[in-house]
């Protein structure tokens, strides 16, 4: 897509479509829309994607560092993980999946009606949930 306004247009469509009951103002969007307007960004962003979902390989060159990830050490302090229930991305779960990388104090949340952008959709429920992190 070359031209800015077309790209700006379509990543407000996706705004919309990843987290449909976000209600974001102009300031907001153009605060982040300063990434949007480099030239590579949709060239990133569609091979993270691909990359993400397994349509194609990743780079090579990276795989020991993949592996490094993959073998993290398990996490001892309390946490809560949040699940976004609209996230067309990651659907929400029970936190099982991820479970075994915590071994201290642990709650799972999935927040109903928020979307790909959790922390901003709903900035209550992420600090109580850093809050109710340290209480457990």
């Amino acid at each position: 897509m070359e031209n800015e306004d077309e790209r700006l247009a379509l990543c407000r469509y996706v705004w919309t479509l990843v987290s449909p009951n976000w209600n974001f103002d102009d300031a907001t969007f153009e605060r982040t829309a300063q990434a949007f307007k480099n030239p590579d960004y949709a060239a990133v962003v569609l091979y993270n994607y691909r990359w993400r979902i397994g349509l194609i390989e990743g780079e090579s060159r990276y795989d020991r560092y993949e592996k490094q990830l993959a073998a993290q050490p398990v996490i001892g302090v309390p946490t809560v993980t949040l699940d976004a229930a609209l996230d067309p991305f990651t659907p929400a779960g029970d936190g099982s999946s991820y479970r075994g990388y915590f071994t201290g104090p642990y709650r799972h949340r999935t927040i109903a009606d928020v979307g790909h952008n959790l922390p901003q959709e709903a900035p209550t429920a992420f600090a109580q949930a850093v809050i109710d992190a340290d209480h457990l």
